[in-house]
């Protein structure tokens, strides 16, 4: 079945992912980059943001909701969310049947739900460079090593499921 995990041996511990540092560091970091702009620049707010402010807040709830769903499916198939941890287990339920990589969407969909919340332009002219970046320097490496690690099966995920939407 597809939903259904691959049955692999245990792999030596030392073999894993080549991501060395948290991803919500990365939007934390692009966040916080975009309020010094606002700041520094004098950037004007988003147009029409008194119109936007609840969906901002709604598409940040969202973006949260996404990433506790995603853990609780780490959670139960006995994985460890840190990206530079090994797998033993290829996850396609729950919200990993739409992306690859929902947290990393839930947490850009946070990034960008703040932006619209607080009007902020810099936020917002942060975003592509979060995605970016999170696309190259981590999904690469963690897909390189899953698709070593995996081969077929996961290839036949990525065949199925989009990286991101």
């Amino acid at each position: 079945m597809d939903d259904e995990p691959p049955q692999l041996p245990r792999i030596d511990p030392s073999i894993a992912p080549a991501v060395g540092f948290p991803p919500p560091l990365v939007f934390l970091g692009f966040i916080l980059l975009g309020l010094l702009l606002d700041r520094l620049a004098a950037l004007p707010p988003i147009p029409a943001a008194r119109m936007l402010e609840w969906p901002g807040f709604a598409l940040m709830m969202a973006g949260i909701g996404l990433i506790i769903v995603s853990l609780g499916m780490f959670r139960a198939y006995g994985e460890n969310p840190e990206p530079w941890t090994p797998s033993q287990a290829i996850i396609a339920r729950g919200p990993y049947r739409h992306t690859r990589n929902p947290m990393y969407l839930g947490m850009l969909m946070i990034q960008l739900g703040y932006a619209v919340w607080e009007a902020s332009m810099g936020i917002l002219a942060f975003a592509p460079f979060a995605f970016i970046a999170i696309d190259r320097a981590v999904i690469a490496k963690e897909e390189s090593y899953l698709r070593a690690r995996f081969g077929k099966p996961f290839e036949d995920y990525c065949a199925r499921v989009r990286r991101w939407i």
